[in-house]
């Protein structure tokens, strides 16, 4: 009996733990250790390895497809998951405490490479094809939403509780919560049912060399590496929130709770137009508007109204652009070893989160926060000119 379909919603709750992770990081430690003399180029850095792991993940995500079934596995990194973000409060901004910190935030990321596989695997098996846009925007809105869980509430508590490390405990706790969701998803088997893991392995990479040999496949992995719609300013709002006059509460406002709710508006609205649009075109278009928006931020006054509108304008083009690229996976890689498929592009498209990320912290040191957001939305531009010119060569004409 096929598995029954479930509403999208429940990927979304799954998947918050996810950003919580990175947007603790991002928001809470980064304003405390900005107050505290840490530099961006520094601060750009400790962002970069929350992204750094997912880099290379596909190299294991074909362990997670023949092993255990999604389940099990989510519930396994969900644990890690949150004693890693447990974990961050407990350093302070020295060298050696910057030190140790690295270590915890890559560690607890690669956690979270394997939680967002095992969602990705029960969200390929359990959406079918015309809902897949809005699945991968709820998915999305659960991944950005946490971000601002993660940050916004989390700065608020590091700054009214007696010590940082409650504030990191008390957010790892919660996100142990979201594994009910699992409830309400049927049951899954392993994609690849050999007597052994590495009979496994090789059917899940057969499965994506499938795709990489269809056109749409290779486009849709280009457009992966592309820095179009990486969203990477957004990790360093709290690093640059002075340069605007913004308060630490506005802060933890734009960047945190109310920026997760902006970024996951734009993620359920990015999954409905790209149920009824090419998703690959959507996508490049999404990431063309973020880069407006940067540039409007760039030439805009310097004032804390002016922060809000602007962050909160790039949240929402962020949501749009992460729910673009799951529509354009989703479809892409159909169902078998879901992990690994889906894990294969979110690989290509984590690089680009993180050199643009290590780049936006050179160039800011190197000119200002204008040139840095000038020289992101420079790129964005480029990369969606390379993509089309690419697309015009691979896909018929009508397609393309």
């Amino acid at each position: 009996m096929p598995p029954r379909h479930v509403h999208p919603w429940l990927f979304m709750i799954l998947i918050i733990p996810y950003g919580v992770a990175s947007g603790y990081v991002t928001v809470a430690l980064e304003y405390q250790f900005k107050e505290a003399g840490v530099s961006v180029v520094q601060l750009a850095s400790l962002a970069a390895l929350t992204v750094l792991p997912h880099t290379w993940k596909f190299f294991w995500a074909p362990v997670v497809d023949a092993t255990l079934d999604p389940k099990r596995w989510y519930l396994i990194s969900g644990f890690l998951t949150a004693i890693g973000i447990g974990a961050l409060g407990f350093f302070p901004p020295t060298k050696a405490g910057l030190a140790i910190l690295s270590i915890v935030v890559f560690t607890s990321s690669l956690a979270t490479t394997v939680l967002g596989m095992a969602v990705e695997s029960l969200m390929a098996h359990c959406t079918p094809d015309e809902l897949k846009g809005r699945a991968g925007g709820w998915f999305q809105a659960g991944n950005l939403g946490g971000g601002g869980i993660g940050g916004g509430v989390g700065l608020v508590l590091a700054r009214s509780l007696p010590s940082a490390w409650m504030a990191s405990v008390l957010v790892g706790g919660l996100c142990l919560v979201c594994s009910l969701a699992l409830t309400g998803l049927p049951a899954q088997n392993r994609p690849h049912g050999q007597a052994n893991i590495f009979a496994g392995v090789l059917a899940s990479l057969r499965e994506i060399w499938d795709v990489a040999k269809q056109r749409s496949g290779l486009t849709a992995l280009i457009l992966c590496f592309l820095p179009i719609g990486a969203g990477a300013a957004g990790s360093l709002w709290s690093a640059l929130a002075s340069e605007w006059h913004a308060s630490a509460e506005t802060v933890a406002l734009v960047t945190g709770l109310l920026g997760g709710i902006v970024s996951a508006a734009g993620c359920i609205a990015g999954g409905f137009v790209c149920d009824r649009y090419n998703r690959k075109a959507a996508y490049v278009w999404f990431g063309i508007l973020q880069a407006a928006a940067a540039i409007a931020m760039a030439v805009m006054p310097r004032s804390e109204s002016m922060f809000v509108l602007w962050t909160l304008f790039y949240a929402f083009t962020t949501g749009l652009t992460f729910a673009g690229f799951t529509a354009f996976v989703l479809e892409a890689i159909g169902k078998g070893a879901a992990a690994t498929k889906y894990n294969a592009f979110a690989s290509l498209s984590n690089m680009p989160i993180y050199y643009m990320t290590i780049v936006n912290g050179h160039t800011h040191d190197w000119w200002n926060s204008r040139g840095m957001l000038f020289a992101e939305a420079t790129l964005c531009v480029a990369g969606a000119v390379v993509f089309v010119l690419i697309a015009r060569q691979l896909l018929p004409r009508r397609a393309a």
